[in-house]
């Protein structure tokens, strides 16, 4: 069975992006470590798949430069209909169904990008094997939270922390205590 992994990054006060879906602070300079990329090349190297709902890839389209997980199988969850297009394919059914067979499948494992949305419907689900948690040294106040109301509580046991100079400090959990 293919592992579900929810790599992310959330503000200190559990906000993956303010209200309006702006990401920005993630870039601030002053984060930057020279040649430190956080796991981030390592773990891509584990997935072949990513998973993201409509407004993730809405945003992913706002960034400078080309479709960033290219040579990838990337999924959008959407509502609505869309067109495939050469990076992405849109998935319009029911997506619990639908991850679950695609978990069936052989091959590497699976990143869940978000948002809270499908982060909370595959975490109720049951279909998050594991998530790494990128705390950003950062209050943001309001925003869009890294799971939408109606999570199940769910326990979880740490694996790793590490921490950065720059205060990032990631959390690796996976499910039960």
């Amino acid at each position: 069975m293919r592992k579900i992994s929810l790599y992310i990054a959330a503000s200190l006060d559990g906000y993956i992006a303010r209200p309006t879906g702006d990401t920005s602070w993630l870039q601030d300079e002053r984060y930057t470590i020279a040649g430190e990329d956080f796991g981030y090349n390592s773990f891509l190297k584990t997935i072949d798949t990513t998973l993201m709902g409509n407004h993730t890839y809405q945003d992913i389209l706002g960034f400078e430069g080309p479709f960033p997980y290219q040579g990838k199988t990337n999924y959008v969850f959407s509502r609505s209909s869309h067109p495939d297009t050469e990076h992405v394919r849109f998935v319009q059914h029911e997506p619990v169904g639908f991850v679950q067979r695609l978990r069936q499948q052989t091959g590497p494992g699976i990143w869940l990008i978000g948002g809270s949305q499908l982060n909370t419907l595959f975490l109720n689900a049951k279909l998050i094997d594991e998530i790494i948690l990128t705390c950003i040294p950062v209050i943001l106040g309001d925003g869009i939270p890294l799971f939408a109301p109606g999570a199940t509580e769910t326990r979880l046991k740490l694996q790793e922390s590490k921490s950065y100079q720059n205060g990032f400090v990631q959390l690796t959990y996976t499910p039960g205590a």
